[in-house]
């Protein structure tokens, strides 16, 4: 037995896997014992870091098997989205997840940085198959001999883009190119459409259990599987062609296809695919798993809280700390009241009903809701065309997620002044996710849409304002966007000077005007505060509504010596550039320093570690800003005594 010297106790069989060719050395009990393992470290470790929990107790077995067959870093495995990817870090010599998703420590997605065996960094579904068949047109081209695996979910393939890979991977019959469908019905919330229904009939039917045995023994040819699958096929609910349907829709498209297989049956999956490297072609695996296999409170849990999670206690499954009253749960409240006085008010997400909060309103008005799966252009431009025949929709999406959609509401509903409003959840700085998951890009994407508004909320008061405000507006679209996380205190408003909230004034005469861009008004306050501490007059500005730039900023701009934005976008093409485009297009010589997120993609942290590495801490911005003020004492002065 070997033992860690440290310790002088038997290593686990997880503490022997530093690599993917140690599994092969290992029999079916020693999996079976190296499975049960994995799900224990993802439970504890998870627990005390937060991260994603029941997607990686679903792949474990399906990891395995893929490992045992492939060998990565050679022949590629790609993750669509990949937080199912921790089972991998695992068993590729990443097993410090003390730090996961924190400054320093191991990333919650695939990162190159961190190992040769990851590929793709960025967690944006329906992406993994056009990675593939990139891979595998080059190694073909190459003359290189590999093969090439895209791991998807079964939500992935309600999204375009993997059709659009699909269609095209079909012409390549002599790419090797293995797609694994790791099939648990869901993606955030239950997988919707005409695909899942024909994918679900496998999961729903009474001979369930018979049919996963008829494939692994075909799969095998350990016998004529003629009775058993005529067993299995008087069992189904819909008939013969709920079990052909999947097979039919690949197939169709000229691609094989492998399954069922039992995704938690290591053999079973090694077996499928080993067969379908064989091929040498274009193969579908479909292996049908269970989302947070192993532990009881994610296999009980109807609302896939375990999809990612907190600190948790490991016991129970429940939040260490209770988080508060949020922004999203402000929004959920509002649309249904806005639901209530308006009939013509629909709501789309893609497959994020309720972590954009959207079930309250679609438990109260179910047929006025649309999930359309990942799918966020498709969600866009049947907003377009909702709007077009009398309604008016609301499409509620991570800010990071509308940078798919870029095009459709440029062309689609800009374009075309549709009345259709969009609600961005989680933007600014996100911290944990990483790079894919800031959303930082909306503000100046958006800015460049002819006609658009949008609004930037400060706290509850003013987003259940916005929401009123923006779904009023029916000959343009309208935006709102707010972070992640509990709401700040109210922010009240000293002064409104035309359709701006002003916020603060401090010492005698003003020479500063701080713009505050939504929940960046506090750290605006804060930056008064201190500069009034050193004898400098200011005004704190709320726009609210901050594209596009109003001429009420404007003019209050032109009242004091000095601008300055504050906001939680990216600096460049945000809003102090639109404030600062503005102002030189009407004449006013009025400079402005913009204070926000640089251009660049970000390493994972906490929002309180990027705030303070981008100097946007109030005592930051207050320090810049009395030196500008100095600066521009200083040249005043000189062309004074010049004239």
């Amino acid at each position: 037995m070997l033992r860690n010297r440290d310790k002088r106790e038997p290593m686990s069989y997880l503490e022997r896997v530093r690599r993917p060719a140690d599994l092969r050395r290992m029999g079916a009990g020693e999996l079976e014992v190296l499975a049960k393992e994995i799900r224990e470290f993802l439970v504890t470790s998870i627990s005390r870091t937060g991260g994603h929990l029941g997607p990686n107790l679903g792949v474990v077995e399906l990891t395995i098997a893929l490992h045992r067959v492939f060998d990565s870093p050679s022949e590629h495995i790609v993750f669509d989205t990949g937080h199912q990817s921790y089972v991998h870090k695992l068993l590729t010599g990443r097993q410090d997840f003390s730090h996961l998703r924190k400054r320093g420590g191991m990333s919650g997605y695939p990162s190159r940085v961190e190992s040769d065996h990851d590929v793709v960094e960025n967690s944006h579904a329906s992406t993994a198959l056009s990675w593939a068949d990139g891979i595998a047109r080059a190694n073909q081209l190459r003359g290189l001999d590999r093969s090439v695996v895209a791991v998807v979910g079964d939500g992935a393939l309600t999204g375009g883009m993997a059709w659009e890979a699909l269609n095209n991977i079909a012409e390549g019959q002599d790419r090797s190119l293995v797609i694994v469908v790791n099939d648990n019905g869901r993606s955030y919330a239950p997988t919707i459409g005409g695909l899942a229904r024909n994918l679900d009939a496998l999961r729903t039917m009474r001979s369930y259990e018979k049919v996963l045995d008829w494939g692994k023994r075909t799969l095998q040819g350990s016998g004529p599987p003629g009775r058993l699958a005529f067993e299995a096929l008087h069992g189904m609910k819909k008939g013969i062609k709920d079990v052909v349907a999947p097979q039919g829709i690949f197939e169709g498209l000229g691609i094989k296809y492998v399954g069922p297989v039992d995704g938690h049956d290591v053999d079973a999956v090694e077996t499928a695919l080993a067969r379908a490297k064989g091929f040498g072609g274009p193969v579908i695996v479909h292996a049908i798993t269970e989302k947070g296999r192993g532990y009881t409170p994610a296999e009980t849990d109807v609302v896939d809280r375990f999809h990612a999670v907190g600190v948790i206690h490991p016991e129970t499954g429940l939040p260490v700390a209770q988080s508060g009253f949020g922004w999203t749960a402000v929004f959920a409240e509002e649309i249904v009241e806005i639901g209530r006085r308006r009939s013509d008010v629909v709501a789309l997400t893609a497959a994020m009903l309720a972590p954009v909060g959207l079930a309250p309103f679609a438990e109260e008005f179910p047929e006025r809701v649309v999930d359309v799966g990942i799918a966020e252009q498709h969600a866009t431009t049947s907003a377009a065309g909702m709007a077009f025949a009398g309604l008016h929709p609301v499409v509620a999406l991570y800010s990071t997620f509308l940078n798919r959609a870029f095009d459709q509401v440029l062309m689609d509903v800009a374009l075309h002044r549709a009345g259709v409003t969009f609600v961005l959840d989680r933007a600014g700085l996100t911290g944990d996710d990483g790079a894919s998951h800031n959303g930082m890009w909306d503000i100046a994407l958006l800015r460049t849409v002819p006609g658009l508004r949008l609004a930037a909320p400060r706290d509850e008061q003013t987003l259940r304002a916005a929401l009123s405000e923006a779904v009023a507006v029916e000959d343009a679209p309208t935006v709102l966007r707010y972070p992640k996380g509990t709401l700040p205190e109210p922010l009240p408003a000293v002064a409104r000077q035309g359709s701006v909230d002003v916020l603060a004034r401090h010492g005698g005469v003003p020479r500063v005007l701080v713009v505050g861009v939504g929940p960046m008004a506090h750290t605006a306050v804060e930056v008064a505060k201190a500069l009034d501490a050193q004898g400098i007059g200011s005004t704190v500005a709320d726009p609210r509504w901050i594209l596009p730039v109003s001429a009420d900023l404007l003019g209050l701009a032109e009242q004091h010596d000095l601008v300055v934005t504050v906001e939680d976008g990216l600096a460049t093409n945000g809003v102090g550039s639109a404030v600062r485009d503005a102002l030189a297009q009407t004449g006013r010589d009025v400079p402005v320093r913009c204070h926000g997120i640089p251009h660049a993609f970000l390493e994972h942290a906490s929002r309180a570690q990027l705030v303070e590495a981008f100097a946007l801490r109030g005592q930051d911005i207050a320090r810049e800003t009395a030196s500008a003020v100095a600066t521009l004492a200083d040249i005043t002065t000189t062309e004074h005594q010049a004239g």
